[in-house]
């Protein structure tokens, strides 16, 4: 699969590329960012993170504001950053920002005419993997994490794959999509109305069913606008106690939705991730 470049900064002594591609599983031409430690190297390949963004977002915002790299450079840990969505002229869209693109939620769409790119699951499973073992310095190590619509994504996707991930983590998920506003919205428009068929993209239905999964960090804050309404997180620790799932739930007093709090505890969240990469 070919990558077309795009821009390329060095950054705490490694690199942060950026390339385009066309993807097969979305149908349409993808963009993402991965950030290269200074030791990677093709003799020294290193574990990688796979970073899930919220809705509006693309593979930039986590790059220019969570001011991870320091850490990940000293860690030895290359960064992937995706888009959230398929994107183009002939992809479907909405007006809505929590709808279409911008919003892919990390699923496969069932329902027309989402169904024609909207395949956000596999290729976050399946194809950017692949294509990131196949150009990049990287070992089979991997773990996966995100930010609210991307925190949900990180963690069904974590869940349903747990071999492939060493581990999981989060900030702000969207816990219980099946049961709020942006997620029943986003499963009755891709999935139909089944909701037996929205659980297989519901973190706290599948924490329900797995009796193990890999270590999970999840950090909240306080004060977030969307906590009670749109994230569910205290049916996210209903939920982790049904088989003792191995997550850990931190709340974290005075802090939002915004990125302000992710580059607040993105070092905890790499070195949570380093330490499982290394085992």
């Amino acid at each position: 699969m070919l990558l077309e470049a795009i821009s390329h900064h060095k950054v705490n002594n490694g690199w942060l590329k950026r390339y385009k591609h066309k993807s097969e599983s979305l149908n349409c031409e993808m963009t993402f960012s991965i950030f290269l430690p200074p030791n990677a190297t093709s003799a020294t390949p290193v574990p990688v993170l796979y970073w899930l963004s919220g809705l509006t977002c693309s593979d930039e915002n986590f790059v220019q504001k969570a001011a991870a790299f320091e850490t990940a450079a000293k860690l030895n840990m290359a960064i992937v950053c995706c888009d959230t969505s398929p994107r183009g002229e002939n992809v479907a869209d909405a007006p809505e920002y929590d709808l279409g693109q911008g919003a892919g939620f990390y699923i496969n769409a069932t329902n027309s005419p989402w169904s024609a790119h909207y395949h956000m699951y596999d290729y976050v499973v399946e194809e950017l993997p692949l294509l990131i073992k196949n150009n990049f310095p990287v070992l089979d190590i991997k773990s996966i994490a995100g930010h609210s619509m991307g925190g949900h994504g990180a963690m069904i996707v974590g869940l349903k794959n747990s071999k492939q991930y060493a581990s999981i983590s989060a900030f702000s998920p969207i816990c219980q999509p099946s049961q709020c506003p942006w997620g029943e919205k986003i499963f009755r428009a891709y999935l139909g109305e089944n909701r037996e068929t929205w659980k297989g993209y519901d973190t706290c239905e599948l924490l329900k069913q797995h009796i193990s999964s890999p270590p999970i960090l999840v950090s909240q804050g306080t004060d977030d606008e969307f906590l009670e309404k749109q994230l569910k997180t205290k049916e996210l620790k209903v939920a982790a106690k049904y088989h003792q799932s191995n997550i850990q739930i931190d709340m974290h007093d005075g802090y939002d939705h915004s990125y302000f709090f992710i580059a607040s505890f993105i070092g905890e969240h790499l070195k949570f991730h380093a330490n499982y990469m290394q085992q």
